[in-house]
């Protein structure tokens, strides 16, 4: 066959997992910051795809069609993603992780994805690509950051659980398929279906954060956000305030993808594959 079947999947994921605990931390950090700069690409990618984009529905599946780009570097190049490696919880359940080995890896990848993210959002502001049309795709940069800043707790860590569980189904998709293509094509049609849902992914969220306070820094942007937003300009920098953006979305998205990647996807898989095996 071409691929694994399910119990080789749960299989392979807990092998890796002891791979991923056992890396070096400059390791960890390095492909850490690689994957939080792909996730960046796909996202500003996306955002400018669909900046002047008026109907919703079309413009999350141009976006959908778009951000996965970066998941499928991530898993051909092994980058370390924190919201796939949270499914590590499985080695953890089946002993041959440890706890603190897993910890480690989420904690260190998690600050290396967001360096990686910030340094995109730095780049493209840097590199003049918010002014397309006009600085349309500015404002629109805020727009979405915005519009993040200010979910309220319980829809975030919702939509971040609803988001993990695709995002790390869609990893061990890739695990199963034994070549690129397949590999590709698992990633692309799952994650399609999280952008097109709008669902939070902390990940993603540290480039669209980061791109729309660092937007929000020039005023010809920031007002044009005014009139997308329909409200004032003081309201929009308040929301993008860090400490306002960390504890308003980035927490809340956070938990609730550890919570989908670790409740939903992992233990289940365990506990119906590999546990229920050991059992008998």
């Amino acid at each position: 066959m071409n691929y694994l079947t399910p119990k080789e999947i749960v299989e392979a994921n807990i092998n890796g997992a002891v791979k991923k605990s056992q890396l070096p931390l400059y390791k960890m950090i390095i492909l850490g910051i690689f994957a939080g700069m792909c996730i960046g690409i796909g996202s500003e990618a996306s955002n400018l795809t669909v900046h002047t984009v008026s109907d919703v529905g079309i413009a999350r599946t141009l976006a959908g069609c778009i951000f996965p780009v970066g998941l499928m570097i991530i898993i051909v190049l092994g980058f370390e993603l924190f919201t796939g490696n949270c499914t590590m919880v499985a080695g953890v359940m089946d002993g041959k992780v440890k706890f603190g080995g897993m910890l480690k890896n989420l904690v260190v990848v998690y600050f290396s994805n967001f360096i990686g993210g910030v340094m995109i959002a730095l780049m493209c502001y840097y590199c003049n690509q918010y002014n397309y049309s006009g600085g349309t795709l500015g404002a629109y940069t805020i727009k979405v950051a915005y519009g993040k800043a200010t979910m309220s707790f319980s829809a975030a860590i919702i939509s971040g659980i609803l988001c993990n569980v695709l995002v790390c189904l869609a990893v061990l998709l890739a695990t199963a398929a034994k070549d690129i293509a397949g590999k590709i094509l698992s990633c692309f049609f799952v994650i399609l279906v999280f952008v097109i849902s709008g669902f939070e992914h902390c990940v993603a969220n540290m480039y669209y954060l980061s791109s729309g306070y660092i937007a929000s820094k020039n005023t010809a942007y920031l007002e044009k956000a005014a009139e997308l937003c329909k409200t004032d300009t003081q309201t929009i920098v308040n929301a993008l305030n860090p400490g306002n953006m960390i504890t308003s979305n980035l927490i809340p998205v956070t938990i609730g993808n550890i919570i989908g990647g670790m409740v939903f996807v992992a233990l289940p898989l365990y506990i119906c594959y590999i546990y229920e095996k050991k059992s008998k």
